[in-house]
């Protein structure tokens, strides 16, 4: 059974992050890098399930969407960028998981993309 703290827990996996709630709403906890203070997750319950949103390249987030029943459009976020997953157990931990890391690394600081990429030639 999926719960807050454990969506939570699962996103601090991820190095540099914390949790926000910048909505003055407890519904929704934000996940940022520290670096930058950007969001790479959004948790928050809607129509009586958990959720949490997750940037996605927008080729890999219609694969997901055509998949996989959890994964759907975000809700609030920009529809191509951004996918919801609906966590009624359907999806695998690690499934989730990567779609976390995916979302971490396509909003993490573009100083370290750079030094990555250019470290890897």
């Amino acid at each position: 059974m999926w719960t807050r703290a454990r969506a939570i827990e699962l996103c601090r996996r991820l190095p540099d992050c914390y949790e926000d709630y910048p909505f003055h709403d407890p519904n929704w906890t934000v996940m940022r890098h520290r670096s930058n203070q950007k969001i790479f997750a959004l948790i928050f319950e809607h129509q009586d399930r958990l959720w949490v949103n997750v940037k996605a390249k927008p080729d890999w987030a219609d694969f997901w969407k055509t998949s996989c029943p959890a994964v759907v459009p975000a809700y609030h976020m920009n529809k191509r960028h951004w996918i919801g997953i609906i966590l009624d157990g359907s999806m695998h931990e690690d499934q989730i998981f990567a779609l976390v890391q995916e979302s971490y690394a396509l909003t993490q600081p573009k100083a370290l993309v750079n030094k990555r990429s250019s470290s890897n030639r």
